[in-house]
């Protein structure tokens, strides 16, 4: 591959910049506890909803929470909790729950966008979570200087598969689509930036394996800490 033939490279946040799983599953819990008001058969008829193995505290691989929208997720559990809740409601209290929810690095991430920087890339986030939640995580661990662009579900271009997400990122950056690359863990990611014309990379810390991911990706990797070398770095 020719030395930065690509000029952006656009991040899913969740399964890629974060590991979905080390993030996600211990929050779920705590998170379908407190949506069920400490009701125990409530809670566990939401992590049946939800396919969230509450036994052993793991999303399976159905979840419309891995890689679906916070309205997707807020519309699928509210038929379990009565019409006092509607499903913005719950989207919300979802969403506040969220911010403060603790994420672990994929990789390294300050080294490994410090590097990719330097190498001359523009970086960006396209999230089908919310906008708020992704400032506040990329915030917390000091990296959100390092994108040029973030975008969640409710910026007002759609939530990926459709491409609309990884478009708009393109040409706010002034960048050929054909010159970009998305960066993700889940069919979501890789549909939306070939739909956009794009180079897609899957990664494995999301739920998806490789078998799954390999015939939507240009290549899969262990990680985002291996995008350099793919990248000929």
């Amino acid at each position: 591959m020719q030395e930065n033939y690509f000029q952006l490279l656009i991040f899913d946040k969740d399964g890629t910049l974060f590991d979905f799983a080390k993030s996600w599953e211990n929050w779920a819990k705590s998170a379908l506890l407190a949506l069920a008001g400490g009701d125990e058969i409530l809670f566990r008829a939401l992590a049946n909803r939800l396919s969230f193995d509450a036994e052993r505290g793991v999303f399976l691989p159905d979840s419309v929470a891995i890689a679906g929208t916070l309205d997707e997720t807020a519309h699928h559990l509210a038929p379990l909790l009565g019409a006092d809740f509607t499903p913005q409601q719950i989207a919300a209290r979802l969403n506040h729950l969220a911010q403060s929810a603790v994420m672990v690095e994929a990789a390294p991430l300050a080294p490994l966008l410090t590097g990719l920087r330097q190498a001359g890339y523009i970086l960006a986030v396209a999230t089908n979570g919310q906008k708020d939640e992704a400032e506040a995580h990329l915030a917390a661990h000091e990296i959100r200087p390092y994108f040029a662009e973030v975008i969640g579900c409710d910026s007002g271009h759609g939530a990926k598969p459709d491409p609309a997400m990884c478009a708009h990122i393109a040409q706010a950056c002034g960048v050929a689509p054909a010159r970009a690359v998305m960066v993700g863990d889940s069919l979501h990611d890789l549909r939306a930036g070939r739909a956009a014309g794009m180079a897609t990379v899957g990664v494995l810390t999301g739920l998806a394996d490789h078998g799954t991911l390999m015939p939507h990706a240009d290549a899969v990797l262990p990680d985002i800490g291996h995008l350099p070398a793919w990248l000929g770095h």
